[in-house]
């Protein structure tokens, strides 16, 4: 499933979100039906937060084990979700004695090698589960065949036999819901509480708005700057009642407005500027031909490399 590009903030404004960075702690359920985003494949969206990292607590109901990885299927009762599981080095070891005890060596002795296989035993036992074992998995959301899957980074099995860890952990992904993942992130630009991000947000979406449904192959800056206007008006409206401060102040701050978001439209690749050009011009890159057509050159001509072939 793939989010809106309207309805998505611009990627520029994503490390703004401290959830973006952060391992979130989402419900099973919600990170099968994220949305990905359609600016940067491999991030999706919940409520609005970009989310790329999860941590997840659950049973393993099954499990699959290769050379390099462990695939485990994990239940936390909302739905249940594929979680590979990369080897370390001391799992790939075939020759790491778990199978027998370490050999006992003199009391007051530290023995490397002894010492070693004791850590295989116990890394061993923390990464090899059976169906039924509790496990926590870190990692990053993949789509993979169309299977929304957690590739991990940190896994361990949880020794829980009073379910303490289990009862605290359902404790607190409630709080985080209602704290943070349930709440739209908003960009604070004073005490006031207003809305830095709104409407830079609402100003890219009217010129994307204005390029889908005029079909325009390019334009100049003051060819969308009416589009703007009422923003600023609003914005000037709320923020002071004095008429003869808003016309400078208003212009000033269209001029920026409009500066900024198409900047934000060529970081997307929206928009583009040709090197050459000594106006202001800024085509669209889904409607300029010539580039498709350069672009589809490039792809024919690296087909034919015997790599390719």
């Amino acid at each position: 499933m793939q989010a809106d590009a309207m309805e998505e903030p611009p990627s520029i404004l994503w490390g703004l979100d401290p959830i973006f960075s952060a391992f979130a702690r989402l419900y099973i359920q919600d990170i099968l039906q994220m949305t990905e985003s359609v600016q940067i494949p491999g991030i999706y969206f919940y409520n609005s937060h970009p989310i790329y990292k999860v941590d997840v607590l659950g049973t393993v109901v099954y499990k699959r084990e290769r050379d390099n990885f462990f695939c485990y299927g994990v239940d936390d009762g909302t739905g249940v979700i594929n979680c590979l599981c990369w080897k370390g080095e001391l799992l790939k070891d075939k020759d790491d004695g778990t199978g027998t005890a370490p050999a006992p060596s003199d009391p007051g002795v530290f023995d490397p090698v002894v010492e070693l296989k004791k850590l295989k035993q116990a890394q061993q036992k923390r990464c090899r589960l059976e169906i039924g074992e509790l496990l926590r998995v870190r990692g990053s959301v993949k789509t993979f065949r169309q299977q929304r899957e957690i590739s991990a980074s940190v896994f361990y099995k949880v020794d829980d036999p009073l379910m303490a860890v289990q009862i605290q952990w359902m404790m607190d992904v409630p709080e985080l819901y209602r704290e943070c993942y349930d709440k739209t992130f908003e960009l604070q630009s004073d005490g006031h509480g207003e809305s830095a991000g709104t409407p830079l947000i609402k100003a890219t979406n009217l010129i994307k708005d204005f390029i889908k449904q005029k079909s325009v192959s390019r334009f100049r800056p003051y060819d969308v700057q009416d589009l703007l206007q009422p923003l600023i008006f609003n914005q000037l409206r709320a923020a002071s009642a004095e008429p003869e401060a808003a016309g400078p102040s208003g212009c000033q701050q269209l001029r920026q407005l409009l500066k900024e978001v198409l900047q934000i439209l060529q970081d997307e690749g929206v928009v583009y500027r040709r090197v050459k050009a000594q106006d202001e011009v800024y085509h669209v890159t889904e409607q300029d031909k010539d580039l498709l057509i350069a672009v589809k050159d490039i792809i024919r001509e690296d087909s034919k490399r015997e790599k390719c072939a």
